[in-house]
């Protein structure tokens, strides 16, 4: 992605907002002018998204583009939100192997990738498992 691309896309890629139709409450991310479920224009307002979710599927990357060779293997998802919309993300801080369609996730704000001799960084949000802790052992011994 380009740079003026990108500046130009910070907002909801740093905040998770979305749109949300005043017609027909559907909700889209990223934002939108006019709204694909209903073709009303004009009714789309700002709607923060939680940034929780589930897999909805998901592949192992093991050669990736090139801003992301030193990444790889890396598990990618289609997330979907628990407002509706779905997204594509990493899924980080996890071995790849643990991530099964489902499972509960939470967007954290990350380093994507980094470019040009410049060193220019890219950040957004990716997908971390939301790990339930183990019910503790009540005789304390566990």
């Amino acid at each position: 992605m380009h740079v003026p691309r990108f500046w130009r896309e910070i907002p909801n890629r740093y905040t998770l907002i979305g749109t949300k139709c005043g017609h027909c409450e559907k909700i889209f991310f990223p934002p939108r002018a006019i709204c694909p479920n209903c073709r009303r224009v004009g009714h789309l307002e700002p709607f923060k998204l939680s940034g929780r979710g589930r897999v909805y599927s998901f592949t192992t990357v093991y050669a990736g583009p090139r801003d992301f060779k030193d990444q790889i293997p890396y598990v990618l998802a289609i997330i979907e939100l628990e407002e509706g919309p779905r997204v594509m993300a990493q899924i980080t801080d996890c071995n790849g192997e643990e991530v099964k369609i489902g499972d509960e996730v939470e967007m954290v704000f990350r380093k994507i990738k980094e470019e040009g001799e410049e060193g220019i960084i890219y950040y957004g949000f990716k997908a971390r498992l939301v790990r339930k802790k183990e019910a503790s052992d009540p005789s304390g011994k566990g």
